[in-house]
């Protein structure tokens, strides 16, 4: 069968990325079939071809019948709006979808994580890499995409980025601005999980992914700030533990507090690409930070 023809499964298309991923399959003639535990909330967001099946990851009989006739299938889904316990309940929905996928004879798995090196992970970015760690090892060929922060509307990195630099004229910020990261585009994001349904792959792969500029977190503030036209003060001040500054975000931002808090946990490791078999693999050159942050204000 056609790598167009095989039928693809993709999870979290009510979600930020997935949502974002669906018309662009479907634009190229992919069939797609939509798994969500509310498959009502995608009745208007369906173009011709696709459909929504009602499935939980939580229950491996639903992923057994949603995985039939499937030939490669999107995880981008996540817990982190679970609370305690989210952790465990990401490696059991992973473990669910990582056997449904090996039972049905899945050819592919491709996977969203997130880019971080170093000891002393935040339980966030412990549990995506954990994630990974469970469909690699399925049976089932897997890509593992690790992202550093998607900037694009809707974007929960950007939105925080964005609500700060609007609401605040005068900012002290904590010493975790100075962090560096490699700020990807959405739209390379994307553009990378659709080349990862044809490229050749013998075994499974894990892709550091990022966008042409390394910089500080203090560093894309500002670049918001110019792209805006805002004129902002920021002082960086070494005493705001990265704890304390998420409880200080969820106060500026209209964001849920406990889903951001659980992001800015995790910026005490640099999110930047050491390996860059990406660039090689994929015939995709990202964006910088000044065109993608140009491309978020004005979507």
């Amino acid at each position: 069968m056609a790598a167009n023809e095989s039928l693809i499964l993709l999870t979290g298309a009510t979600g930020y990325v997935g949502g974002r991923l669906l018309p662009v399959l479907e634009e190229q003639g992919r069939k797609v079939r939509c798994l969500a535990r509310t498959p009502e909330k995608l009745r208007d967001k369906l173009g011709k071809g696709s459909e929504a099946v009602k499935a939980d990851l939580l229950d491996p009989a639903s992923l057994e019948r949603a995985m039939e006739g499937v030939g490669a299938a999107y995880y981008l889904v996540h817990s982190m709006e679970a609370g305690a316990g989210f952790a465990e309940m990401e490696r059991k929905s992973a473990q669910n979808f990582a056997d449904a996928a090996c039972k049905a004879g899945v050819e592919r798995i491709l996977y969203l994580g997130g880019l971080a090196h170093g000891d002393g992970l935040s339980p966030h970015l412990h549990s995506r890499q954990e994630v990974g760690r469970v469909l690699r090892e399925s049976g089932v060929k897997t890509i593992e995409f690790r992202a550093s922060v998607i900037l694009g509307a809707g974007s929960l990195s950007f939105e925080l980025v964005r609500s700060l630099v609007e609401r605040l004229p005068a900012m002290i910020t904590p010493r975790w601005v100075s962090i560096c990261a490699q700020p990807i585009y959405i739209g390379d994001v994307i553009s990378y999980l659709v080349a990862a349904l044809d490229i050749p792959l013998e075994e499974s792969r894990v892709f550091e992914i990022g966008g042409a500029d390394r910089v500080s977190y203090l560093d894309i503030m500002k670049e918001q700030a110019r792209v805006t036209g805002k004129k902002r003060i920021m002082v960086p001040v070494p005493v705001l533990t990265p704890w304390l500054s998420s409880l200080w975000l969820g106060m500026v931002t209209p964001l849920q507090a406990k889903v951001g808090r659980k992001l800015i946990e995790g910026v005490k490791n640099a999110s930047v690409v050491k390996d860059e078999s990406a660039l090689h693999a994929f015939d995709i050159k990202p964006a910088g930070m000044y065109y993608a942050l140009l491309q978020a204000n004005s979507e």
